[in-house]
């Protein structure tokens, strides 16, 4: 008796049996698009006859890949078949270079001499190499708590997704606008520690593809508009200036992008589009409140802060007066100083003229002093800018010269005779 297709397919419709143990297990287990695949067979039993193998759910004609009668060797090609498939003479399917297409179900369908039928189930599942997806944005520049961010991972393949935020994996807080098939990023009300490269990912077991970064920035602010001297905040305070000195006054927020700066003086506004304020000589004349006024030209927001700047009071004239006034041969002596600068930097003792080679001591208002090349160890400095000679000799008798500097910079010096009697 010899065997055609159809009336083999006539014979496993007529004798299909129940309880199947065949298994098919795909060789590798996660094939790549490209490689070859087994569909390995266990369980036959007895002598078989022929082959059948299917690509579908169902034991249908349009589903058989190729029938195979094992006596003979002879391959027939159904309509399922792709140029690729072979089956070989232990029952198992060769696929060469197998693609996602061929991922499905596979059943194996059996005949024996008995002309009895058994059926074995598989799966094969074959991961497609991905390409890199690209990430889609509705806008790169979103204005803070007004604007909703959108990203759309673009990739043809239907993998898993998974996003990335500078870097790192997506925080969990924007993790919660993910649409449910993750494709889709939505932030509504956009914060600006939001701002930052986004990417996605797309994977499965096989290959793995991250696209490139979308950099996305989010305008803010102006916050916190203040105005400084001398690094110092002093928004909502009175400066006082000396006489005829110089000084600037910044204007800082917290902004993206940097603001646009106006100066007003007294309401009136100064021509001026800088974060700083410029004043070279003090008068009378600049006594007044000045504003600064920032504006985003992105948000469309403004702020502003004001300071008042006032002449300082008259300054009392600096002396120094010797304590004792005659002190004697072994004794100390305190050069006291009277109406030292309240805004001292810096000040230095000289035995004699102000040079570097007569230099006692020079002490920062912090306490912290720096002996001079004439300093004899006996040589004290203090806050009030007061110098204490200790045991007194009568080389120490002569001229002293006081020199401060502000932290404006402002110089003066100032001389005292010290007079030493012999004990």
């Amino acid at each position: 008796m010899v065997l055609t297709r159809c009336s083999w397919l006539l014979l496993s419709a007529a004798f299909l049996s129940a309880g199947a143990e065949i298994s098919i297990t795909s060789e590798p287990a996660q094939p790549a698009e490209g490689d070859n695949v087994t569909l390995a067979v266990q369980g036959l039993s007895g002598e078989l006859l022929a082959y059948n193998w299917y690509a579908g759910p169902t034991l249908s004609l349009s589903y058989l890949v190729a029938s195979y009668i094992v006596s003979t060797g002879d391959e027939t090609p159904g309509p399922a078949h792709t140029g690729r498939e072979a089956v070989r003479p232990d029952g198992s399917l060769i696929i060469q270079g197998a693609l996602p297409g061929h991922s499905g179900t596979y059943i194996l369908q059996t005949l024996n001499r008995q002309f009895q039928t058994e059926v074995g189930y598989g799966h094969l599942q074959v991961y497609e190499i991905l390409a890199q997806p690209v990430v889609m944005t509705n806008s790169t520049a979103l204005v803070e708590r007004r604007d909703t961010m959108r990203l759309v991972c673009s990739s043809p393949s239907p993998a898993e997704v998974r996003w990335f935020f500078n870097g790192d994996t997506l925080p969990i807080a924007v993790r919660l606008g993910l649409s449910p098939d993750g494709r889709v990023l939505t932030r509504h009300g956009i914060r600006r520690e939001e701002a930052g490269a986004y990417q996605c990912e797309v994977w499965n077991p096989v290959s793995v593809s991250r696209s490139e970064p979308i950099n996305l920035t989010v305008y803010f602010g102006p916050e916190r508009v203040a105005i400084l001297q001398d690094s110092t905040a002093r928004t909502g305070c009175t400066i006082k200036v000396d006489f005829n000195t110089s000084f600037t006054l910044w204007c800082v927020s917290q902004s993206c992008p940097e603001p646009e700066y106006m100066w007003a003086f007294n309401g009136r506004a100064l021509k001026n589009g800088q974060d700083h304020l410029n004043i070279s000589s003090m008068t009378a004349a600049q006594e007044g409140t000045y504003t600064c006024i920032a504006k985003n030209p992105k948000t469309l927001l403004s702020g502003s802060a004001s300071v008042v700047v006032k002449l300082s009071a008259a300054v009392v004239a600096m002396t120094i007066v010797p304590v004792p006034t005659r002190p004697m041969e072994g004794q100390d002596v305190t050069l006291t100083v009277h109406g030292y600068p309240k805004d001292l930097l810096v000040y230095a003792w000289y035995r004699g003229p102000a040079s570097e080679p007569n230099r006692l001591l020079s002490q920062l208002p912090s306490g912290n002093w720096i002996a001079g090349p004439a300093h004899t160890g006996r040589e004290v400095g203090f806050a009030n800018c007061s110098l204490l000679v200790q045991k007194l000799n009568l080389t120490d008798a002569g001229r002293y010269t006081l020199k401060t500097v502000t932290l404006q910079g402002k110089t003066e010096m100032l001389e005292v005779e010290l007079q030493v009697a012999r004990e």
